[in-house]
Order: structure tokens, then C-alpha cells, then sequence
């Protein structure tokens, strides 16, 4: 059983030897121990110190593409490189390394697909208020759609099967946090939690820049996800809040076409009859959006062969040699 636990980088040679230093050497269960980091177009030297302190594989971004691609690089060259199961962890020594091993052990036991650490965020000195309320609205948001029970949603801190690393398809620019999650809730795999642990704050969040930007770039990603798993649902309820409001100036001008012998308010029903067509054209694209999420099921399903293919080629060839 290997394990690879995976770093994406950018700017972090202060903080990765001690990052690096965390992860355990040993893990009950676990045969080997590998770490990967992605630098991600660092102008630092995080690269030759990852090379300095013995890092086992050190993947390079020749720009900056953001924190989404490079994880998601990394949970490729993790499985091109063996891994049976991958944890991903920050580079500003965020986790605590220790609780690596209370990560895989539900995936270990055969009952999780993906772990994710909840950090209780409660109880973190240096989270401000309106970070935690924001934390706590937003993992229940995403718990509601995913349906799956998550209470740290956007915890960096996870683990993945092997199986669940190929199936898992990231396509946020942004953070791949909220995606997986409810990702991983639509195509029915086993995702638990549990409490881990957090070491004092290094450096200010990357990602957190500003707290409106960050929500709105979270919100489009959920509702982008949760539009593409669940498309007809989506359109529906928008058909029908514009077939519904468009009803109500349209009963006005019956209304008062009835008292009042047909005079005016002509101006309700044309915009009734508007709101009205929209929502009919709402339900059109809801059914034709459902449609095409079958056709995104069957091109997931050969995406998977194909890196099942490639991933068995590739073990295949490393036995020949």
C-alpha cells in the first residue's frame, strides 16, 4: 500500500521544510511513505529547497495556473507515480502532519472513498468571526446539495482512494475544495470527516484575498457544479419562478379587464406574457440540459478507462523494466 501525500506550492520555501518535516514517516497499514509537492510557477526557491530536503517527487507549473489545476496536477502525477491513496496538504503548514494517519484510516478500513479533516474552525483563535459564519453557512449550503455530510467543506486537509483519484474530474480555475465535495456526493462516493488539528497561522491566505470576491467565486462554483449534476432541477425552479411571477401582472389585467370593460393595462399581460415565455424557455433548457448531462456521464465513464488504461501501461511498463 502506498501512500503519496501531495503539496501544491507557490512561494512556500520558508514554510515547506517544516511542512515536509510533519508528515510521518510511518503509518500502520501503509507500506510506503512518498511526497510529492507542485510548485506552481514559484519565483522562490521552493523548488530547490523541496530538492535540498529529500522531497520524493517534484512536479513543476511553468506559470502560475492557480490552486484548482494544480492540485489537480498533482492527483495525477500522484497516481502516474503508484499511489493507492493521496493526501493532500498545504504548504504553509497549515495541518497538522500527524493527523495524516487519521486521514487513511477510514480508506484503509474499506468504508470511506474521501476523508476530509475537519478543522473546527469554532475553535481557531485566528479565524475572525465573519470567517467562521461564512465557514459554517457555506459548508451547510454544501452539504444540502452535495448529500453528504461535511462540516468543513472547504478543508484543504483530505485523503482520496486511489479509485476515487481517478474518478474525481476537476474543472474549477478557483479551488477545487467545494467541487469534489459535491462532486464526489453526485456520483454516490463515500465521503466522511474527521477532526484534525491546526498549527499557528504562517502567513495570510492566498485564496482569502477579499472576503466578497471570495464569496462570489465560491458561489459560482457551486452553482455551476450543482447546475451540471442536477440541470433539470436547476431550470425548473427558474422556469418556475418566472413562470409564477409572470402570472401575476397577467391576472391584473384580467382583473381589471373584467371591471372595467376591457380598458387598459395592456402593459401587464405583454409583460405577463414575457415572463411567461421565459419560464417556457427556462423548462426547454432544462430538458436539453438534462439530455447533455447524460452524454457528460458516458464521457466521464470513458475518461475513466482511458486513465485506467494509461495507469496500468504505465505499472505494466515499470515491471518490464
Amino acid at each position: 500500500m502506498k501512500l503519496i501525500v501531495q503539496i501544491p506550492c507557490f512561494n512556500e520555501e520558508l514554510t515547506l521544510p517544516q511542512t515536509v518535516a510533519d508528515i510521518p514517516k510511518h503509518i500502520d497499514g501503509i507500506d510506503v511513505i512518498e511526497i510529492l509537492i507542485v510548485d506552481d510557477g514559484s519565483s522562490d526557491r521552493t523548488a530547490e529547497v523541496a530538492e535540498e530536503i529529500g522531497v520524493h517527487h517534484i512536479v513543476r507549473n511553468k506559470k502560475n495556473m492557480g490552486l484548482a489545476r494544480t492540485f489537480r496536477r498533482g492527483l495525477e502525477e500522484s497516481l502516474r507515480a503508484g499511489a493507492d491513496i493521496v493526501v493532500n496538504t498545504d504548504g504553509d503548514n497549515q495541518y497538522a502532519g500527524e493527523d495524516i494517519a487519521k486521514l487513511v484510516q477510514p480508506i484503509l478500513n474499506g468504508y470511506a472513498d474521501i476523508v476530509i479533516g475537519d478543522r473546527q474552525t469554532a475553535k481557531i483563535g485566528h479565524f475572525s468571526p465573519l470567517k467562521k459564519a461564512l465557514q459554517w453557512f457555506g459548508s451547510g449550503v454544501v452539504r444540502k446539495l452535495a448529500g453528504v455530510w461535511v462540516p468543513d467543506a472547504v478543508s484543504g486537509f483530505r485523503a482520496f482512494s486511489r479509485e476515487a483519484a481517478i474518478r474525481i474530474n476537476v474543472l474549477s480555475t478557483f479551488s477545487y475544495t467545494i467541487e469534489t465535495v459535491i462532486q464526489a456526493g453526485k456520483r454516490d462516493m463515500a465521503v466522511v470527516s474527521v477532526p484534525v488539528s491546526t498549527n499557528a497561522k504562517t502567513r495570510e491566505s492566498r485564496l482569502f484575498k477579499s472576503i466578497p470576491k471570495f464569496i462570489e467565486r465560491q458561489l459560482s462554483t457551486i452553482v455551476r457544479m450543482y447546475a451540471m449534476y442536477q440541470p433539470l432541477r436547476v431550470f425548473f425552479i427558474i422556469g418556475s419562478l418566472l413562470t409564477l411571477t409572470g402570472l401575476i401582472p397577467v391576472f391584473r389585467f384580467l382583473y381589471f379587464y373584467i371591471t372595467s370593460g376591457g380598458d387598459g393595462h395592456v402593459q401587464s399581460l405583454v409583460l405577463g406574457g414575457v415572463l411567461i415565455l421565459m419560464g417556457f424557455i427556462a423548462y426547454l433548457g432544462g430538458l436539453i440540459a438534462d439530455l447533455i448531462s447524460f452524454n457528460r456521464q458516458l464521457l466521464e465513464m470513458t475518461l475513466e478507462k482511458i486513465k485506467r488504461a494509461e495507469l496500468d501501461a504505465l505499472r505494466d511498463q515499470e515491471k518490464d523494466d
